[in-house]
């Protein structure tokens, strides 16, 4: 029998919370979070959620790159919105998170 070489994505765990998000710098507002974990290969950890926002802050920020979220305990997360369609008046938009999460060990599950 073959193995296959792909092994299954383990949920490692949700962080949630509250931080600010920022474009290169500049506070675009206060968010809150929810991002769940998942190690897809040993050391490799990604990670997707919601961010929410004030409907209007929210807009200025989907669709810019380099955002990042410092969060109330300081990590600082480097995100990107996704999806292909954003409602103006939504307060909550789906991210995926491509650098500063913890590390595989460092999850609480």
């Amino acid at each position: 029998m073959k193995r296959s070489s792909r092994a299954a994505m383990r949920h490692l765990g949700v962080l949630r919370g509250g931080g600010t998000l920022r474009c290169h710098g500049v506070v675009l507002g206060s968010a809150r979070y929810e991002i769940d974990g998942y190690c897809t290969r040993p050391g490799e950890v990604i990670g997707s959620g919601e961010i929410c926002m004030a409907p209007a802050e929210l807009a200025t920020a989907v669709g810019r790159r380099d955002l990042e979220l410092t969060t109330e305990d300081g990590r600082v997360l480097a995100l990107r919105f996704s999806g292909s369609r954003f409602d103006p008046r939504a307060s909550t938009a789906h991210a995926d998170i491509l650098a500063g999460l913890p590390t595989e060990d460092e999850w609480r599950r």
